[in-house]
């Protein structure tokens, strides 16, 4: 099933723009008359039929809708630095929000390799990847970080607060201290590992080690891993409106 995202839907009517109507009528070909299917980023599917049709602009009518979650019960947040190669860190993105997640903070850290992003390329790609994996609900990707700034302003309680670190003294593993009921924020750092200096900092402001196992994971890795591990000991709950 084909999915078009706007967020431009009231009342019964919906239109779409840029790159979503290009492709809707330039790529797929789609004229008035014909039906597709859509999606707001926010849990909303519809269904409508094009009522005008040109490459800048689709508009529609919407014939049915319906609001639907599937969701973990509590948030999943990963604040992951992205790796030199910013290929790997956009296939963490895709496989995530295929996955499911709902927030995603590039930081910077003291051995970060890459220090500049394209949050619009990235954006796109967590478009695309939620579309295909038919994720109604879009994750926020955040603005580039600073880990000290990042940890001084996640202090949401209650709220499970976690840093996957390779230090010696770092033996459970996320399984073990994961509990579903709560938000969780889960840290992984650059090639090379957060910093001594950084790990002090993080246990300073209420972020506690864990493991996700007892091989040395890429960081791109250790995210998927994270968000797997959350995803599968998480308490989903589905709900239709």
């Amino acid at each position: 099933m084909q999915l078009f995202y706007t967020t431009h839907i009231e009342d019964q009517l919906a239109f779409l723009a840029g790159e979503e109507a290009k492709h809707c009528v330039q790529v797929l070909r789609h004229r008035v008359g014909d039906e597709i299917n859509l999606m707001d980023g926010l849990g909303g599917n519809y269904r409508g039929c094009i009522i005008e049709a040109t490459k800048k602009k689709v508009s529609l009518r919407i014939l049915s809708q319906q609001k639907t979650y599937l969701h973990r019960g509590a948030k999943l947040h990963l604040a992951v630095a992205p790796t030199k190669n910013i290929s790997r860190f956009e296939w963490f993105l895709e496989k995530a929000t295929e996955i499911g997640i709902d927030e995603i903070t590039p930081i910077l850290c003291q051995r970060s390799e890459r220090k500049i992003i394209k949050p619009a390329r990235l954006e796109k790609i967590i478009l695309a990847a939620a579309k295909q994996s038919k994720n109604t609900i879009l994750p926020r990707l955040h603005p580039m970080t600073k880990l000290g700034a990042f940890l001084k302003t996640e202090k949401i309680e209650p709220i499970q607060k976690f840093i996957a670190h390779c230090e010696k003294d770092n033996e459970i593993h996320l399984m073990e201290k994961y509990k579903a009921d709560q938000d969780v924020i889960i840290l992984i750092g650059p090639e090379g590992d957060f910093s001594p200096e950084e790990i002090k900092q993080s246990f300073e402001n209420g972020y506690a080690p864990i493991s996700l196992g007892a091989s040395r994971l890429r960081t791109e890795t250790a995210g998927i891993v994270a968000c797997h591990t959350v995803n599968l000991l998480a308490k989903s709950k589905l709900s239709d409106k």
